[in-house]
């Protein structure tokens, strides 16, 4: 990487990280992307694969302009209820006759799965007896997250996207019968929706995702986009802020400026490359592989920018020597304190874009061309002043030429590893059994007057 190198520049001011902060305000986050050109809405480069879709922008559907029969892009802007802390969630009916549940996106898994049983801190669950059209799959499956986890029965039934498309599609869709710290107090939704790729899906890739079958079916480009409103609006009460999720396509009045791109990594989460993090205009000179340590990903089903502990650190201790805020631990609910939502925090496997960064941008995740974009969203404002901007280019020189580590193994090259790994064990256990068999088989020959039959002579006669 050298000069011509371009980068993305995300500075996410203090309204950002501080819901309400009192003036000073907190410097920007500055997190640079390792990005491909920058093209204006208006351009039309040479399209990259999915189904043909007129008129197109970098490739994309415009959602001004529905592709065809099956989706209607603009019905899909304002489709999201939610915010950031509870999750933001898309209504969905699923079955024959149709139920109604609400669907937690999340671009950090590839399950879709839904509440199947009663729960203390659901509404509603989708009932699989009531359903004319499920049909089960015979077997069980286990996802677990960062935070929680839950097991469900795999099936597949008919489920339709009432903002956005105008007929029903045959879905993998798993029912949830038990879980743990996966259903939370005061939730909205009593579903997820995983928008990763499918060698996330469990049991294994094999399992086809929900936007691959939607892609297949409704015959959409392999894109969706996200615009999420809950930067600088409160999240106390009742009240959601709710977003957009075009699936399909891009929605032009959903971003203002250019959309930056950054290439995808590796295609399992939604992996992209940091460069470095900037703090009030200040690089925390760490090497960049920390950033990228053990990934770097996008995921809207978690709530805050989750940085590795190094890197944690070095932001802390960076805001508090710049003296724009004090940090102090809470050390209990009924402290006297005016409290303000900080929101990182550190992780122990990842570097994690989540929904309040997001929050700040309109995030359009284009699998057709391996990229993910960044455009400043015109919701995230604040008394008509935004919260986050984008800008660039800038040089990186001063950057290693390879910010990500060592991948690990991914889960297609584990299961061959586990299966060569099986069948070696299995050949030596048969050669085993073989051996064993063999002494016994010889006793029940017929005798043979030069060989001893007593044992302990037997043993006497081996050692000679």
């Amino acid at each position: 990487m050298g000069a011509l190198a371009r980068a993305l520049l995300l500075p996410l001011l203090a309204q950002w990280l501080l819901r309400a902060a009192p003036a000073p305000a907190p410097a920007p986050f500055t997190l640079p992307l390792r990005v491909a050109s920058a093209s204006s809405s208006g351009a039309a480069p040479t399209p990259g694969p999915g189904p043909p879709a007129e008129p197109r922008a970098d490739g994309l559907a415009l959602a001004l302009e529905p592709a065809g029969g099956a989706a209607n892009f603009l019905a899909m802007v304002d489709n999201l209820q939610g915010d950031s802390g509870r999750g933001y969630y898309l209504e969905m009916l699923i079955g024959t006759p149709p139920q109604k549940l609400q669907i937690l996106v999340d671009t950090g898994s590839s399950n879709f799965a839904v509440a199947g049983a009663p729960h203390p801190f659901v509404d509603s669950y989708f009932d699989t007896e009531r359903s004319s059209t499920y049909r089960p799959k015979g077997f069980d499956v286990t996802v677990k997250y960062t935070q929680g986890s839950w097991t469900g029965f795999v099936g597949e039934d008919v489920v339709t996207i009432p903002k956005g498309f105008n007929s029903s599609f045959l879905v993998n869709i798993a029912t949830i019968f038990e879980s743990e710290n996966f259903f939370l107090p005061g939730i909205k939704w009593n579903g997820i929706l995983g928008l990763a790729y499918a060698t996330l899906a469990k049991p294994s890739s094999s399992l086809e995702t929900f936007f691959d079958s939607l892609v297949a079916q409704a015959k959409i480009p392999n894109v969706f986009s996200m615009q999420m409103c809950g930067a600088g609006l409160p999240v106390a009460g009742s009240g959601t802020n709710g977003g957009s999720l075009v699936l399909g396509g891009i929605e032009p009045t959903l971003y203002k400026g250019d959309i930056w791109y950054t290439p995808i990594k590796e295609e399992w989460y939604y992996q992209i490359e940091i460069l470095k993090l900037e703090i009030g205009g200040q690089s925390l000179n760490l090497d960049c592989r920390e950033y990228n340590a053990d990934k770097a990903i996008v995921d809207s089903g978690t709530t805050l920018l989750r940085l590795p502990q190094k890197v944690f650190d070095a932001v802390v201790e960076a805001v508090a020597r710049a003296s724009l805020l004090y940090i102090q631990p809470m050390m209990g609910a009924g402290l006297n304190y005016e409290c303000y939502r900080f929101g990182i925090s550190p992780s122990t496997n990842a570097l994690v874009i989540g929904a309040t960064v997001m929050e700040g941008f309109y995030v359009v995740f284009d699998r057709a061309r391996k990229r993910v974009g960044f455009a400043a969203s015109p919701c995230a404002e604040i008394t008509g002043a935004p919260v986050s901007e984008i800008s660039g280019p800038f040089s990186t020189e001063d950057i290693a030429s390879n910010c990500v580590p060592a991948l690990p193994l991914n889960e297609p090259i584990l299961w061959i590893v586990s299966y060569t790994l099986m069948s070696v064990c299995g050949i030596i256990l048969l050669i085993l059994i073989i051996l064993l068999l063999l002494p016994f088989r010889c006793r029940h020959l017929p005798p043979d007057p030069e060989v001893v039959n007593d044992e302990s002579s037997l043993v006497r006669h081996r050692w000679k």
